[in-house]
């Protein structure tokens, strides 16, 4: 009796040899939550998101945002280039829970964006939790722990000069906002470094205590190169040719220059004619954007034709070849006046088998009599200016490399995982994650805009904000839950990168261009670009997939219900807080009553 006695009272009330005896529920309530020590990495648009949602949705938690720029704005802060602005319509490129009526042109400037986006910090009060000009040096997972152990290097602006200084974090959670396009390096051109004049890169375009525009004011009597016919290339031609004496750009590749208001609903919301480059908003617009109702309705909209694109990317479809067609007929009416140009710069590739950028007045630019086009490549940089492969030397009083980043998929900082496995070493020759956020093999870490994380049509922000919403789910869980790790398995990152395999050959992005989607190859694996459009990746991103991750438990209990603690609410137990709260507004779950 003794016996059965003794499994009844662990088992409620029946035979149950296998109930372990030593084992005693929790002393904690099941919401008396666990304290978390969350660190994200990078305080740009991603790493503004993560701040205001791990706090949000985190209770009991402690939070810091590293940054290694002494402001906030990631590339928005860094980037100070002649012609910074964004490439995509302004209203579409904000958060969807803090709008801005206000931005002053289509394509927002970047101290616009940067100044935005200091606003938001300001508002939800992220600054007690910033610091900035700190650098994560190195990160390396502490297995009995279940922490991140983190290396981070302060700088300091001192009467002497800047010193640095080193110390050591730990993070239970770790949440990287950095992004993969973030190096910049000079390109690899012989005697560069020997030039005598002044020589820029479109990612350091550092003129001092001066803007770009103050110190543009001396460069009337001078001649310019720049070097380069991506993004920032197309954004400093026309934002500098009316500013120096003479402009030449270098150009080795092709690339489209899209529309944007024609053959869509753009012009029509905007209220302007489809065949217009004006795009700055008049007072009467932004008076139109204060009506709440109105502003609502048109950002929608616009976001809306801006996620109709998509099948633009796909090969064979309507859409990819009357886009092309219009984009060719666009810029040859450009470039009207030297059409010699159109025959160099419109590709013989799919639209958007690289990165488009609408690039207003970059072929008007070009076809100003002071501005010259050169496609024959660049044998070497002179002490005086840039001699090409045909023998010809032209002089430059500035070089301007607009010639990207390093896409190699590397972070700058080592990340070292289980068993010790560097990150670097695991992504050779490329990288594989599990749905573009996480890895195996490195627990307790989510990223936004990794690997396979951006898109190529459709709106980026709210990927951003998806990529964290899931982070914050992961990391509720490992709260809730009492786990000390969460870990993508293996299997899982392997069928993914399988479906990724299978889905790229049937898009544009697939064919001979050089991009840094496919890691600034022609040809090759994309892995700059999530496999579907930016509201598949919305949807994939809802809800985790939780079987396809492993756990492990933080307590030495084997019982997997240990969570649940001692069976009450910290409510109940302190008789504080709300102990009814599942019928205020915000919890009750209203359904729809049908019609009929």
């Amino acid at each position: 009796m003794s016996n059965r006695s003794s499994y009844s009272d662990a088992s409620n009330g029946m035979d149950h040899p296998s109930i372990d005896s030593a084992f005693k529920t929790g002393d904690f309530s099941i919401d008396e939550y666990r304290p978390m020590r969350v660190v994200v990495v990078g305080a740009g648009f991603s790493g503004i998101i993560a701040g205001i949602r791990f706090r949000q949705k985190i209770p009991n938690i402690d939070l810091t945002i590293y940054e290694k720029n002494a402001g906030v704005g990631g590339t928005w802060h860094s980037n100070k280039y002649p012609g910074l602005a964004c490439d995509i319509p302004a209203h579409c490129y904000q958060l969807t829970f803090e709008t801005n009526t206000n931005w002053s042109s289509f394509y927002a400037p970047g101290q616009e964006i940067r100044q935005y986006l200091e606003g938001v910090v300001e508002k939800y009060k992220l600054g007690p939790l910033l610091k900035l000009r700190h650098q994560l040096v190195h990160a390396r997972y502490d297995e009995p722990s279940g922490k991140w152990l983190l290396r981070i290097r302060k700088t300091l602006s001192t009467p002497d000069g800047e010193i640095s200084e080193e110390f050591d974090d730990a993070a239970d959670f770790l949440f990287t906002g950095v992004g993969l396009i973030s190096r910049w390096s000079w390109p690899e051109i012989e005697g560069l470094k020997s030039f005598g004049g002044k020589l820029f890169h479109s990612a350091n375009f550092d003129t001092g205590d001066e803007t770009w525009q103050e110190a543009a004011k001396s460069w009337k009597d001078k001649k310019v190169a720049v070097i380069g016919v991506g993004s920032s290339a197309i954004q400093i031609v026309p934002a500098l040719q009316d500013k120096v004496a003479h402009l030449t750009n270098y150009v080795r590749g092709k690339t489209w220059l899209s529309t944007p208001f024609s053959g869509s609903k753009i012009a029509e919301l905007v209220d302007r004619d489809p065949s217009t480059d004006n795009y700055v908003f008049t007072k009467e617009d932004k008076d139109k954007f204060q009506d709440p109702e109105y502003y609502k309705r048109f950002r929608h909209d616009l976001e809306a034709d801006i996620n109709s694109m998509h099948a633009a990317t796909l090969k064979g479809t309507t859409m990819q070849e009357e886009t092309r067609a219009a984009f060719q007929e666009s810029m040859k009416k450009k470039l009207a006046k030297k059409p010699w140009i159109a025959d160099h710069l419109v590709p013989d590739f799919a639209v958007a088998c690289r990165r488009l950028t609408p690039g207003p007045g970059y072929l008007e630019a070009l076809c100003e009599d002071h501005v010259d086009f050169v496609t024959t490549h660049i044998k070497r940089i002179t002490p005086n200016g840039i001699e090409t492969v045909d023998g010809k030397q032209e002089e430059y009083d500035i070089i301007i490399c607009a010639t990207g980043y390093d896409t190699s998929c590397q972070f700058e900082f080592p990340m070292i995982g289980r068993d010790g496995v560097v990150l670097q070493d695991k992504w050779r020759p490329y990288p594989e994650t599990y749905l573009t956020i996480a890895v195996d093999g490195f627990p307790n870490w989510f990223f936004s805009l990794g690997p396979n994380g951006c898109v190529g049509s459709g709106s980026l922000l709210i990927i951003m904000e998806r990529q964290v919403a899931y982070a914050v789910q992961a990391a509720q869980k490992l709260q809730r839950e009492r786990l000390k790790s969460i870990e993508a398995m293996p299997a899982a990152v392997r069928d993914f990168d399988e479906y990724l395999e299978h889905h790229f050959p049937k898009t544009v992005y697939s064919e001979q261009c050089r991009s840094w989607y496919k890691m600034g190859n022609e040809q090759g694996r994309v892995t700059g670009l999530y496999p579907g459009s930016s509201l598949h990746a919305v949807r994939a991103l809802e809800r985790p997939r939780w079987e396809d991750y492993t756990f492990e438990p933080l307590d030495p209990v084997r019982n997997r219900f240990y969570w649940l603690g001692d069976g009450q609410t910290y409510a109940e137990k302190t008789m504080t807080g709300d102990r009814a709260w599942y019928l205020n507004d915000d919890e009750v779950d209203y359904p729809p009553i049908p019609e009929n």
